[in-house]
């Protein structure tokens, strides 16, 4: 048992939202209370304390869509890319680069992965892999790792027709697979979705079978609309709206994600709310890639479940947050708009979403939720109280404040010193593997 203590206490509980001086007792994996901090260690004097010297104790961030396999493009340049459209960016860059990553690189992608979560204090994520120089085996290699360094993971393999039917049916097995090994053989840290690309590069062939192998186990994480191309591929060859193909073909649902969503229309998102769809906003990846806004706005107007992912564009979840706002305010020309929904989409909505997957209540502190805890260096020089707090968040705090994270009751980093990991010999096997990689890249 222990007790992070010594700090002011944000809970998102909405009955005990916030304690000046509070604490949080955990044993095992779960909270078993949090309050008063004088109170709490009264009442356990044996319990091991961790102190957040008066900083800001909270809960761990949530990542609801994020891309490992792209971990090791940091500070890559590939000869002649220079791309003028969305599709010469995922060909030129992300495709080319998934072409190449072996099961080595896809360990290694991990690691930078996790490493990166952990000292931003995300410990749980959504991802969506793809490595098709290497398929078999690579969210087996993702787990190992997550297991190793200890963050709640749901993993799925990204399907495609980009690169030929045997590759796309390698990909649809890896799913199959590794979603019956999280059935057959349980951890309430890690969990599977069936991952396809985007619609444009999906035949009706190819998600006639992808529904047939997952004969129901579990969701569908896609990209839908996050381009023009995907529409207007759509409607050339189909006569349909993306969402729309996926509702007739059965993909849609309560345990689906579509991931950006910035080109649906007033029908597709009756249809995405009809059947309690996911949608995942990924703001500054959408402004980097020059695809546009999603409608988050209308999203929250119809009631649609839509949460806050990076696209792997950075792994600081408060920084993704702070470009939801000022892009949502940008596309709406009204500087008092988005506040509610950008805060809600990381603090409520990704809980929510994980809710749906994971079985201990998570993005939470009270008791019996899961001991996912961050302590946040940040001392205030304006008032702060449950009131602001997240105004303190948008504009004083980023994701490297996080000295402390605990995922699961693990504790993963202690005033700022990764726990259990070797981070040096990581470090240099990350580096082997990143520079392997970019040679494959550019010869």
């Amino acid at each position: 048992m222990f007790l992070v203590t010594n700090g002011r206490l944000i809970t998102r509980d909405s009955e005990n939202p916030y304690f000046e001086d509070g604490g949080v007792v955990v044993e095992g994996n779960k909270i078993v209370e949090v309050g008063d901090d004088l109170t709490l260690k009264l009442k356990y004097p044996n319990a091991e304390i961790i102190d957040a010297h008066g900083n800001v104790i909270m809960p761990a961030f949530i990542n609801a869509h994020t891309h490992i396999y792209s971990a090791l493009a940091r500070g890559l340049s590939i000869n002649g890319y220079n791309p003028t459209n969305f599709y010469e960016v995922l060909d030129g860059m992300w495709w080319n680069l998934d072409r190449k990553l072996n099961l080595e690189g896809t360990r290694a992608s991990a690691y930078a992965t996790y490493i990166e979560c952990i000292k931003n204090g995300v410990t749980t994520i959504f991802d969506h892999h793809a490595s098709y120089c290497d398929i078999p085996g690579s969210l087996f290699e993702i787990a190992d790792v997550a297991k190793e360094l200890g963050v709640r993971s749901c993993l799925c393999y990204e399907v495609s027709d980009r690169d030929g039917e045997f590759k796309c049916s390698q990909a649809i097995k890896e799913n199959y697979d590794f979603i019956k090994h999280t059935i057959t053989e349980p951890d309430g840290m890690l969990k599977a979705m069936f991952g396809m690309h985007a619609p444009f590069t999906l035949s009706d062939k190819t998600l006639e079978k992808c529904v047939e192998m997952n004969n129901g186990m579990t969701g569908f994480h896609i990209h839908v609309s996050e381009g023009p191309n995907d529409v207007e591929d759509t409607w050339e060859k189909y006569k349909k709206r993306p969402v729309e193909r996926l509702y007739d073909k059965g993909i849609l649902g309560p345990k689906t994600i579509l991931g950006h969503c910035i080109h649906v229309n007033e029908a597709e998102m009756e249809l995405i709310k009809e059947t309690d769809t996911m949608v995942v906003n990924n703001p500054e990846s959408n402004m980097g890639n020059a695809v546009g806004c999603s409608p988050v706005l209308d999203f929250f107007k119809k009631d649609i479940l839509v949460g806050l992912g990076t696209d792997a564009y950075t792994h600081d979840m408060l920084e993704s947050l702070k470009a939801a706002l000022a892009i949502q305010r940008h596309n709406a020309k009204m500087p008092n708009v988005g506040w509610c929904e950008a805060t809600d989409m990381l603090f409520k909505n990704n809980a929510a979403i994980g809710a749906r997957y994971f079985d201990e209540p998570i993005g939470i502190l009270k008791a019996g939720a899961a001991a996912d805890i961050i302590v946040m260096e940040y001392k205030p020089y304006t008032p702060f109280s449950d009131k602001n707090i997240d105004g303190h968040m948008m504009f004083g705090m980023n994701g490297r404040n996080c000295i402390t994270t605990v995922a699961n009751g693990r504790v993963l980093m202690k005033d700022r010193e990764l726990i259990g990991i070797d981070e040096e010999k990581i470090n240099a096997e990350i580096l082997k593997a990143s520079k392997d990689l970019w040679k494959k890249i550019n010869g």
